[in-house]
């Protein structure tokens, strides 16, 4: 190791750092916390960019300074286009997804492998939901936030829970309850045995489904 060279890494390093800190905030986002597979790319572009003048000697500061700002430029140009066409938004950003509707999950995406029931079991439980027959639409947003509508008190209805303490299968079948299915969340007011099958997603399992106002 050449102890010569560390002094420089050091500055490297603190240069770098700063013009990374400048070039994100010229980029507009206030923040991480949801990022966009499009934005993700960009940092990690821009974070491969920035790596390799903070300790190599053949590669100059201004090498790296220069490919930030053209990341960031193409990042502002690429954004501004999309927010005109539709389809390389949705290309770059993706789009919405239903996954609950009227207090049922949305079948469509039982085979998408970006779902995944029990990751959205605790998404809506961190929205104080404790069955489905709380929810009237949930979206899965582009930036893998969740937009919930819900049911007015009135119109609330019995549906599957969420909580593993109600979430469990039926071992027989309950006198007068209202019995729900435990993939799709499709409810009957009388279930004929445990293992019938469900009319909407041919699955065969069940719970008993619940009927509670939601307390936010």
């Amino acid at each position: 190791m050449e102890l010569s060279f560390v002094g420089e890494i050091l500055y490297r390093t603190g240069v770098m750092f700063l013009v990374i800190l400048i070039v994100l905030r010229l980029s507009g986002r206030r923040g991480v916390r949801q990022l966009t597979l499009f934005e993700v790319a960009i940092i990690l572009g821009m974070g491969s960019a920035a790596g390799d003048p903070m300790f190599q000697k053949d590669v100059p500061l201004l090498y790296g300074v220069i490919v930030l700002f053209t990341i960031i430029l193409l990042y502002k140009v690429i954004t501004w286009i999309s927010a005109r066409w539709k389809g390389l938004h949705v290309l770059l950003e993706g789009r919405a997804m239903v996954i609950v509707r009227d207090g049922m999950f949305e079948l469509k995406h039982e085979k998408d492998g970006d779902f995944s029931q029990m990751e959205f079991f605790a998404e809506l439980r961190n929205h104080s939901v404790e069955h489905l027959g709380q929810v009237k639409l949930a979206l899965l947003e582009a930036d893998a936030t969740l937009s919930i509508l819900y049911f007015k008190d009135e119109e609330v209805k019995y549906g599957m829970p969420l909580f593993p303490d109600r979430y469990k299968v039926l071992e027989s079948v309950p006198k007068g309850q209202p019995c729900a299915c435990m993939y799709c969340g499709n409810v009957l007011e009388h279930l004929d045995n445990i293992h019938q099958q469900c009319m909407r997603c041919k699955r065969a399992e069940w719970t008993a489904a619940i009927c509670t106002i939601r307390r936010a």
